[in-house]
């Protein structure tokens, strides 16, 4: 006993010095801050002053004189305001080191050394400048991995300068709040599963949380992976696969100097713009700026400009609730989206010039120019290293060149953009144009189509094409197709500082989407993610990762299996399980809870009184976060209309991202993927709503978005995939 209470005033000491030499430096900042913020005022009136003559100059002769003059006196202010910022950021991270500066320890003696270190490990570093000693590790340096995958015993963590090996004879996890320590223990596995148990059982949070304290050994792998140029990650529902992707993207803007990404080096690819909100706060938390975040509805955009085109939402909105035309749909985007369909496309690009321009003899006051023939053969000549959408452009200067060079000619600007016009009569690609063609000849598709294996309803699928795309919305699937079209032919300008993506929800994605990935960000390396079993509209089996693989084509790879849950209750997790064909080999953290429950109304009245009375029981159980969860949007809308007068409910509807998943939601299930609330009802399980093989996998993603409670309930017949208990 007399030897706890002194290691807890051993401890105690500890953080009170911890917290002062942070309040020391915290002082520092704001100080160094005052002072940034006075230079910033004082350059920026310099500024004026100073430059105010040189203004009117900017368009005179002397512009360029004048510009350097300006140029003088704004660079101190950029590199002032730079300064200030990451001075903020400090701050920042200065301000939650004083809340809570450590939240583990670890004893450790180097092999060659006699006494052991005590190695404290918290979000960020802190050191005393005079002696250059460190009161407290990032969780991201080399021997803060010794904590995450190593016991007591000997251990080794990898540093830039190799392998170091040692021993550990402490483990020890604290909860500091507020700066004061609340308890600690000294962990071994079983304790650390009950201290993890204890925090899995809270409340879930408006947005993502840091999990820094509870990194798991096979998490700490993916996070801290150096080697792998495509690190890819099938994790089941609850396994922490994004929130470990975000984790690694942190670790890879603090790695030392040869290989330190910025934010504008990595970029992730979110499934949709809510989900997008839910991860932001993770990096910021974690002392990063937040990187940039896109759906692939950016990237259609970003390169079918002025297009107006069906988002992924719109279309699984169409899928799953048009019974009518639901096999054609599934049908046109399998194919339109398949390695096959990827190689005609391929033979139409080669195919253009022959087919689809006619080139014509070009004259410039009344001689040719260049022939017909001389143009035809230019464009075809060096097909294989330069897009033909960059031929053309080319070719285009090349001719304006030969006007101007033949000396004989005086061209004017006016008759430079008359000839431009006449060149692309012929010379101009419409893509779009080009892409309707396709599919309005019959013919010419199936000679492009030769030798291959098509699915039965292509001439279905040709036609069901050709009505979408004499509309005026863009179909998810041929948006898709003709943004690798565009690509292939112009080229890629954007994304060049990319050097890390991070795509999650990966089994989603079709082959094309890989292809158009592996265009755009063609010098970066890949973190992949994705759940075979949290497929909406195609089934997939770990194959898949086979073909992610051979589209990338990196050099070294890997895939890492997490098999355990932790988000679901044991109840939970095994009800979801049910939904699954295949015997999923799916751990559960082992978190106990209440049974899932489903229950039937006869009408609308009684049922709308029984998620009104679950809502409230959820609340009452103090709840934070309430899922009310439909098959689709139309579903979604019906319930709030019926439930906004007698409860407190947000719907969440395609293109709405602006909120904090705090109280009660109402959505479509294709919109709560990622995502995970205390409660969930599944509010429309009946059998007209799910039946099919593709529901059951709908039910799983519901099912598995609910931390503590999940119950279902339906009015009038229930599906024939559930059991039931009637009221």
């Amino acid at each position: 006993m007399e030897n706890n209470r002194t290691e807890l005033e051993l401890e105690k000491s500890r953080l009170e010095q911890t917290i002062a030499l942070a309040k020391n430096k915290l002082d520092e900042a704001r100080g160094r801050n005052e002072e940034n913020k006075s230079a910033i005022i004082s350059a920026k009136k310099e500024l004026r002053e100073n430059t105010a003559h040189s203004i009117p100059s900017l368009w005179s002769s002397d512009g360029f004189e004048a510009l350097a003059a300006l140029n003088q006196y704004a660079d101190p202010i950029t590199e002032k305001i730079k300064d200030y910022e990451a001075m903020e950021n400090k701050i920042l991270l200065l301000e939650n080191m004083i809340k809570s500066p450590y939240f583990a320890r670890i004893d450790f003696k180097f092999d060659d050394e006699d006494t052991f270190e005590k190695i404290y490990i918290g979000r960020s570093s802190l050191k005393k400048d005079d002696t250059n000693e460190f009161y407290v590790y990032d969780w991201r340096s080399p021997i803060a991995s010794v904590f995450y995958r190593f016991v007591l015993g000997q251990v080794f963590y990898d540093a830039p300068g190799g392998r170091i090996t040692g021993e550990v004879n402490l483990k020890r996890q604290y909860e500091i709040s507020k700066g004061k320590l609340e308890y600690f223990f000294d962990a071994d596995v079983q304790i650390v599963d009950e201290f993890l148990r204890k925090l899995l059982s809270q409340n879930t949070s408006p947005r993502m949380k840091t999990i820094v304290e509870t990194i798991q050994r096979e998490q700490d792998i993916v996070i801290r992976d150096m080697e792998n140029d495509l690190m890819m990650v099938q994790g089941v529902a609850g396994s922490g696969k994004t929130s470990i992707a975000l984790h690694r993207a942190a670790y890879l803007m603090y790695q030392g100097l040869s290989a330190k990404l910025s934010a504008d080096n990595i970029l992730i690819i979110s499934p949709n713009s809510l989900f997008e909100q839910y991860i932001s706060n993770v990096l910021p938390e974690l002392g990063e700026d937040h990187v940039v975040s896109m759906v692939f509805e950016d990237i259609i955009a970003s390169v079918l400009k002025n297009e107006r085109v069906q988002s992924r939402n719109q279309f699984l909105e169409n899928l799953i609730s048009n019974s009518k035309y639901r096999d054609i749909i599934k049908g046109s985007i399998e194919f339109k989206t398949s390695h096959r369909f990827l190689q005609i496309l391929d033979r139409f690009i080669d195919d253009l010039p022959h087919k689809w321009m006619e080139f014509e003899d070009v004259f410039y006051d009344g001689e040719c120019i260049i022939t017909k023939e001389t143009l035809k053969e230019k464009v075809l000549s060096g097909r294989n290293e330069t897009p033909l959408g960059v031929r053309l452009k080319l070719i285009e200067e090349y001719i304006l060149e030969l006007i101007c060079e033949s000396g004989k000619y005086r061209i004017k600007n006016s008759d430079k953009v008359l000839i431009k016009e006449e060149l692309l009569k012929f010379m101009g690609l419409d893509v779009k144009a080009a892409y309707r063609k396709l599919f309005h000849e019959k013919e010419y598709f199936y000679t492009l189509a030769k030798d291959m294996e098509l699915p039965e309803s292509m001439d279905h699928i040709l036609t069901f094409t050709q009505e979408n795309l004499d509309t005026d919305l863009l179909y998810y699937d041929d948006a898709t197709a003709l943004t690798y079209l565009n690509l292939k032919i112009y080229g890629v300008n954007e994304y060049k500082t990319i050097k890390q993506v991070v795509i999650d929800e990966a089994q989603d994605y079709y082959p094309l989407h890989f292809e158009i990935f592996r265009l755009l960000f063609s010098k970066a390396k890949f973190t992949i993610l994705g759940d075979i079993n949290q497929t909406l509209e195609k089934r997939e089996d770990l194959s898949l990762y086979q073909q992610i693989r051979k589209v990338f084509n990196k050099k070294k790879s890997s895939l890492v299996t997490m098999d355990k849950s932790f988000r679901c209750t044991n109840e939970i997790l095994n009800y979801g399980l049910k939904f699954l064909d295949q015997s999923s080999e799916i751990k559960s953290f082992n978190r106990k809870g209440d049974e899932p429950e489903v229950y039937a109304a006869k009408d609308q009245m009684s049922f709308d009184d029984m998620i009104v009375s679950e809502v409230r029981s959820c609340l009452e159980t103090g709840y934070q976060s309430i899922g009310l969860i439909c098959k689709t949007e139309k579903n979604a809308r019906f319930l709030f209309e019926c439930l906004k007068g007698k409860a407190d409910v947000q719907l969440i509807k395609d293109e709405e991202s602006s909120t904090d998943l705090h109280g009660v939601f109402i959505m479509p299930v294709y919109m709560s993927k990622g995502l995970e609330f205390d409660a969930v009802l599944i509010c429309d399980a009946d059998a007209e709503n799910y039946y099919s093989q593709d529901d059951k996998k709908l039910l799983y993603i519901a099912c598995t978005r609910a931390l503590h409670r999940l119950n279902l309930f339906c009015r009038g017949e229930v599906s024939p995939l559930l059991a039931v208990r009637e009221l």
